[in-house]
């Protein structure tokens, strides 16, 4: 596979003493900076709070939780920007693909606007190419193998140019070997593009395979 050329000059996510709460109970609490490129991994059992404070990063946390803190990239600060204006990639358990779109089409929504439909077909195709699926643009994503709907979903983030990621549980529901061969391309892609990236997750060889620092949370 031949990769695509990482963009420049990235920031470090910050997350500044942000504790979220319910009610009078304290869910998180979480001080931590996290370079360009690499993944800082929130590990717990369900019902600590891991998918609630990436919720709060990414800006759509539920009103029925109360969160302080800032979450900055590098100067930026996103506390108070709405979800679409964060730039942040969000990776999930599913791929979550739009069914009524082409794979190609999967993958050109995310993309900035501009560009010309002609170039914007040709981001395309490389980034099929890139991940092993030269070819696949116009396939109906229902075709699709779980490995390949996967990459798909990694790639349409990827072109969405964010400025960093967040991981939640994304390999969970792939067999065995498809999770290791998801997490080798996810990882590598995160530290090619020196996107800092916050993963939430209950399984520790996800951890060890990110080679960041891990968070316990009980």
């Amino acid at each position: 596979m031949t990769q695509t050329t990482p963009p420049t000059a990235r920031s470090p996510l910050i997350l500044e003493e942000v504790i979220i709460r319910h009610g009078e109970q304290t869910l998180v609490a979480v001080d931590a900076r996290i370079p360009p490129g690499e993944v800082l991994t929130l590990m717990g059992p369900s019902g600590v709070g891991k998918s609630t404070l990436l919720a709060q990063v990414a800006g759509f946390l539920a009103p029925v939780f109360h969160a302080t803190g800032r979450i900055r990239l590098g100067d930026d600060d996103l506390s108070r920007r709405p979800p679409e204006r964060r730039r942040l990639g969000l990776l999930f358990q599913d791929p979550l693909l739009f069914p009524h779109l082409s794979v190609g089409g999967n993958l050109a929504f995310g993309m900035p606007a501009g560009g010309g439909r002609r170039r914007r077909r040709r981001a395309v195709e490389a980034a099929l190419a890139d991940i092993g699926l030269a070819g696949f643009a116009d396939r109906d994503p229902a075709t699709l193998s779980g490995g390949q709907r996967a990459r798909v979903a990694l790639m349409r983030v990827l072109l969405a140019e964010p400025r960093a990621m967040l991981l939640d549980e994304p390999f969970s529901k792939l067999d065995a070997a498809l999770r290791d061969e998801m997490r080798r391309l996810v990882f590598a892609r995160i530290r090619a593009r020196g996107l800092p990236t916050l993963m939430v997750t209950h399984d520790r060889d996800d951890a060890v395979a990110a080679g960041g620092r891990v968070i316990e949370l009980a």
